[in-house]
């Protein structure tokens, strides 16, 4: 099965007081590696995360957010050491009267005081368990997205598979009329040179054509690859770089047939190959 690196999922939850969003996006990257922007409340929560991701996913850039709302907010939300407070007024009035030209204190002043204000300790408990049953969700929900965007590319895939292969089969059909043309290229040239043609010298200009135009095993390297792209592309798990060595692999044989073309027709096949690897390769780094 074909899976995109790239994919983004969202999903809410709210949980008595507390609202919980989890967001996950994810891009192209030779391994997995994942990053996470937590609430403090939810910290402890992200080994957890990590393992779930490890089950999920096997390759990519994973970035994880998630924010934590609370419905309570204002000032019934902290707590005042009045005693602290008082303690703090009282010796910046005591200073104030040793000074010629005292400053007035005001509250903000004094609530700045470390000790004068606090938030009381919140029990984040069902907090916590809501956000690991939101991040699954929503890795679930992320892998069912870069599923739909890998089957997207199949279609492509399977076009540039089946030009390659009716690339390869012309060449393959054509090299015997070639070879045939070649000789008699041969014989013409050494006609128009008046040189008496000798049976052993025009067999031997044939074999050295022969193997240095013989790209049967190129050719076959070439179909046993194909085929080996398609056998993989319906393999139930992370085949990206399976694909990737794969399209090293056939741009190498591509090259090959390239440089021991004898004829421009075999020379555009096998730039056209190239163009159609090169195509397949840009999108292959997107595999999981």
């Amino acid at each position: 099965m074909i899976k995109s690196m790239t994919a983004f999922a969202r999903k809410d939850v709210q949980d008595n007081q507390v609202t919980l969003t989890c967001e996950i996006r994810t891009v192209n990257h030779r391994y997995l590696e994942p990053s996470f922007r937590l609430p403090d409340a939810l910290r402890e929560l992200e080994n957890p995360f990590r393992e779930e991701l490890r089950k999920q996913l096997k390759r990519g850039k994973v970035d994880v957010s998630i924010r934590l709302q609370s419905a309570e907010s204002g000032v019934a939300g902290f707590e005042i050491n009045e005693d602290v407070a008082h303690a703090v007024n009282e010796a910046a009035n005591h200073v104030n009267r040793m000074l010629d030209n005292p400053a007035h204190i005001n509250a903000l002043d004094i609530l700045r005081w470390p000790g004068v204000l606090s938030v009381p300790e919140q029990d984040y408990s069902s907090a916590r368990e809501a956000g690991l049953s939101l991040f699954r969700q929503t890795v679930a929900e992320l892998t069912v997205v870069r599923e739909r965007e890998g089957e997207r590319l199949r279609p492509l895939f399977d076009e540039r598979l089946a030009q390659m292969k009716a690339l390869v089969a012309t060449v393959r059909e054509g090299m015997p009329g070639l070879l045939k043309a070649q000789e008699e290229h041969i014989r013409e040239r050494f006609q128009k040179a008046r040189v008496e043609l000798d049976p052993e010298r025009v067999a031997q200009e044939m074999v050295m054509l022969a193997q240095k135009s013989d790209v049967a095993e190129e050719l076959d390297r070439l179909n046993a690859h194909i085929n080996e792209v398609t056998d993989t592309l319906k393999r139930d798990e992370a085949i990206g770089r399976r694909l990737d060595f794969l399209m090293q692999e056939l741009n190498r044989e591509a090259n090959t047939l390239s440089s021991k073309s004898i004829d421009a027709g075999v020379t555009r096949a096998a730039v056209d190959l190239k163009v159609l690897i090169e195509q397949v390769r840009e999108q292959v780094q997107n595999i999981e």
